[in-house]
């Protein structure tokens, strides 16, 4: 952890709250889209970011300093958002069509919309990067964090070994077997 991310949880510590409103201007993009492609749905992610962001202050004092701060909103995203996945599954309240529709939302909306364009927004939008989207939503729970972490989110295998707890060769081959996966779902597509 750099010197200014140390100052910014003392002042977290402190519930200074223009240092909460940086963190949260700092981290909100990547969060929403953590949220976003592992949920499917653009308002589930805005209300899953939000909840995120009340974890992380009410729990800020917890925040051992042993990793960076991004990994720590990381893992308290993607436990969030499995813990939303379970309850959706166990509650079945969101019907098959509506999933159906909020996936086809998502890829519409690669990351936040307040978010300027980039590479990955530009991706979604496209044809190619809709079936992409499709084909991840498509993998299991462990294997789409893993991928949306590493191949959207861009992070070091290290960093997501931290994030999901996991040992960094188990990380490494579970990320391989999850983009064979995808390279056969992909497949399905061309031959359509």
């Amino acid at each position: 952890m750099n010197r200014s991310e140390r100052a910014l949880v003392k002042k977290l510590k402190r519930r200074d709250e223009r240092a909460f409103r940086q963190l949260i201007a700092d981290h909100k993009d990547r969060v929403y889209s953590v949220a976003l492609r592992m949920l499917g749905s653009p308002t589930e992610a805005e209300d899953l970011a939000q909840e995120v962001f009340v974890t992380v202050f009410k729990s800020i004092d917890s925040f051992r300093e042993d990793s960076k701060l991004s990994t720590w909103i990381y893992r308290i995203a993607v436990n969030h958002s499995k813990n939303r996945i379970k309850y959706f599954s166990r509650r079945k309240q969101l019907q098959q069509g509506e999933y159906d529709d909020s996936k086809e939302a998502a890829t519409r909306h690669a990351v936040s919309p307040n978010a300027p364009k980039n590479p990955q927004e530009e991706l979604g939008n496209s044809e190619t990067g809709r079936k992409i989207q499709e084909a991840i939503a498509k993998l299991e729970e462990i294997p789409r964090t893993l991928i949306i972490l590493r191949d959207i989110e861009e992070l070091a295998y290290q960093e997501i070994s931290e994030i999901v707890e996991m040992p960094i060769g188990t990380v490494k081959t579970k990320i391989h077997r999850a983009r064979v996966t995808l390279r056969t779902i992909l497949k399905e597509y061309v031959d359509e």
